[in-house]
């Protein structure tokens, strides 16, 4: 009873908190609604500057978070993309902030058309545990380089990143630039009820649904990165182990915890054994041992390596043949957090691990017998957030493009897209909507303004009334066929 009543102050805390500094940037940003260019670079370089002068506690907190995060996929997931974001947009703000010249009728000679891009005011972004660091740094990264101020919730399940990025932005900027909220699911409700000018979140679809249905009280803006269930599809001749490596390193890497790591493989029937073989070889020789391997990371907490757990019963439990891929037969019962990969075979639908997200070391396999049945298979579920195609036929790689609907797509890869600074990432359908990253960043951050400019000459005469004259029908004999 204590603790509730401690948390449910602490929750009350971090709302006010909440409050007042919505007020304060929205009163800050209507008395600079259009920071110039030097200003947002000024913003851009400070911001990368305290990052790298504090990589190491990055890197320490959340390996402290996860219990045990390798430091490699920390500085290549999260420190990596954040810096060369940055690096892009200093490259290519100059150029992205020219108002876009648009083509004038000549019906409406002399004139100009424009497109104008005007910060939006104060943005929300609502940051997920998998990638504390990088799902905070990349919106905040648009949202700048577009001349908003920013608030940023961080999760309640990464506390020592969550502090430590609260301390270092609070020790940069001013809270009426930027600001850091913690707090949990209460403050991230309310959070998501404030009328920002855009709205931001990374997380699952089911509580996506909820911070829409919040900003729609607001008609505010939303960019929601959801996840879902991304296939990898293994054709009829690709090389076994180029699939099999590939695909083993998106699934391990921060021990699928990843909204685009591989969901499930669609697999050739015939092919399915010489998959399983070739996976479990190309995995062991990357993590040899896993229990005391600090290049493999454990999962988040303790709920959800129970909820993978029991994905796995379940799938047994409904005929599934269980395949743990444990290169040193290591014991996982007790004493950590870590999982080994598991592969599933005979998976079906009735089975959570094919009808949820998985988000973990879990990996179900599928067959098929011809390229269109495994289309097929896909576009009978929900969009997913990415998918993954190996096979070096160029004629069948754009067979699959054609013919399914994803947010994004690796061809002989997996991951890879969301590190392209020059690439849009996002979701389609129940997997997400909007895009940011790069040049798509900043707009989705900006109001395209459209403005259409007259000076003395006014051509429009020609068709103010009285109507029905000559020059009338001259001008819609001209314009209208």
């Amino acid at each position: 009873m204590v603790t509730n009543v401690v948390q449910l102050t602490e929750s009350k805390k971090h709302i006010q908190h909440l409050n007042r500094v919505f007020d304060d940037q929205q009163n800050a940003f209507r008395k600079n609604p259009m920071p110039t260019l030097e200003q947002r670079k000024d913003h851009l370089k400070t911001l990368k500057s305290v990052l790298l002068k504090n990589q190491d506690r990055f890197i320490a907190a959340i390996n402290k978070d996860f219990s045990s995060r390798s430091e490699d996929e920390t500085l290549l997931a999260e420190m990596m993309p954040a810096i060369q974001g940055i690096n892009y947009a200093l490259k290519n703000l100059s150029k992205w902030m020219k108002p876009s010249k648009r083509h004038v009728s000549l019906l409406f000679q002399p004139a100009t058309n424009k497109v104008h891009y005007q910060p939006l005011g104060v943005v929300g972004v609502i940051v997920p545990w998998n990638y504390p660091l990088f799902l905070a740094v990349g919106p905040l990264t648009g949202a700048l380089a577009a001349g908003n101020r920013v608030m940023i919730k961080m999760s309640e399940y990464t506390p020592e990143t969550s502090q430590l990025f609260k301390e270092v932005i609070e020790g940069i900027f001013p809270e009426n630039l930027v600001s850091v909220t913690t707090g949990d699911a209460d403050v991230a409700v309310e959070f998501s009820k404030k009328p920002w000018g855009h709205l931001l979140f990374t997380g699952s679809t089911a509580v996506g649904r909820h911070v829409m249905r919040a900003a729609a009280e607001n008609l505010t803006p939303v960019t929601l990165e959801l996840g879902g269930k991304s296939p990898a599809i293994i054709s009829a001749d690709v090389p076994m182990n180029d699939a099999a490596e590939r695909i083993a390193f998106g699934k391990s890497f921060n021990v699928g915890q990843t909204c685009v790591a591989p969901d499930y493989v669609l697999c050739p029937s015939d092919r399915i054994e010489q998959f399983v073989e070739s996976f479990k070889s190309r995995f062991e020789a990357m993590y040899p041992t896993l229990k005391e391997n600090n290049d493999f990371t454990s999962i988040i907490d303790e709920r959800q390596r129970e909820r993978l757990k029991h994905y796995l019963d379940d799938a047994v439990s409904k005929g599934a043949t269980i395949i743990e891929v444990n290169p040193a037969n290591e014991d996982f019962k007790q004493g950590t957090r870590k999982l080994p990969i598991h592969l599933v075979l005979n998976a079906n639908d009735k089975m959570l691990v094919m009808q949820e997200e998985i988000f973990g070391p879990i990996l179900p396999i599928i067959s098929y017998n011809q390229i269109d049945e495994a289309i097929g298979f896909i576009n009978e579920r929900p969009h997913p957030l990415a998918l993954y195609y190996f096979g070096y036929d160029k004629n069948a790689q754009q067979h699959v493009l054609d013919h399914t609907h994803s947010g994004g797509v690796c061809i002989n890869d997996t991951l890879m897209h969301v590190a392209q600074d020059d690439m849009p990432f996002g979701g389609v359908g129940t997997s997400g909507m909007g895009h940011y990253h790069g040049e798509e960043g900043f707009r989705t951050f900006s109001n395209a303004k459209g403005v259409f400019a007259k000076q003395r000459i006014n051509s429009g005469k020609v068709i103010h009334p009285p109507h029905g004259s000559v020059l009338h029908k001259a001008v819609y004999s001209l314009f209208i066929r």
